[in-house]
């Protein structure tokens, strides 16, 4: 390194960082800790409008002060879950079942009667196609054409399958659970 460049190094060093010149937590900040939990593991939604408000996000100058309106949300008891998207069409059909029962008001336990429901009806193929009866898919759809309520992609997609199955069995079943007792007591469903 030359003598111009360690000059420069150590002037930075000693201006910037170690002068102290940019804005940097105070002491009790740094003893925080970096995620705070409750007694479930988990930042209340008071907690995180706290820290929102009180600990630096961001060193930058351009940093904006905090949206109210999402500081709002986050302050009230009722605030809505964080949630992401995730294309599952690749995924195995049982993993999408599972990944959907909530979108219909299902809890997990219902998978265990849509599994040996679907799995009677089409082994949880995408293209499972009854013969003699036109049945079409995973959940059997009869006529398959009738899950085109749900998407173009119905012969093809199993998401779209599922999502007109559960609708099918929520409609004329209310659950999982109820179509997979009308099965065993009739032989269909």
């Amino acid at each position: 390194m030359t003598s111009l460049a360690a000059a420069a190094t150590g002037a930075i060093v000693t201006g910037g960082v170690l002068g102290g010149d940019l804005a940097t937590p105070a002491a009790a900040d740094l003893r925080q800790p970096l995620v705070a939990t409750g007694s479930d593991g988990q930042l209340s939604p008071q907690e995180l409008a706290s820290r929102a408000a009180t600990t630096p996000v961001s060193r930058s100058d351009r940093r904006t002060a905090a949206d109210p309106a999402k500081v709002a949300a986050l302050s009230g008891d009722d605030s809505p879950a964080v949630s992401r998207s995730e294309n599952l069409s690749d995924s195995d059909p049982r993993t999408i079942a599972q990944a959907l029962l909530p979108e219909f008001g299902f809890g997990q336990d219902q998978f265990a009667c849509l599994d040996p429901l679907w799995m009677g009806e089409s082994g949880w193929r995408v293209n499972a196609d009854n013969p003699h009866s036109s049945a079409y898919g995973i959940p059997q759809a009869l006529p398959g054409s009738k899950m085109s309520s749900e998407g173009a992609d119905w012969a093809t997609n199993p998401v779209t399958q599922i999502r007109w199955g559960l609708g099918y069995i929520q409609d004329r079943y209310g659950t999982p659970c109820g179509a997979w007792s009308f099965k065993q007591g009739h032989g269909w469903y």
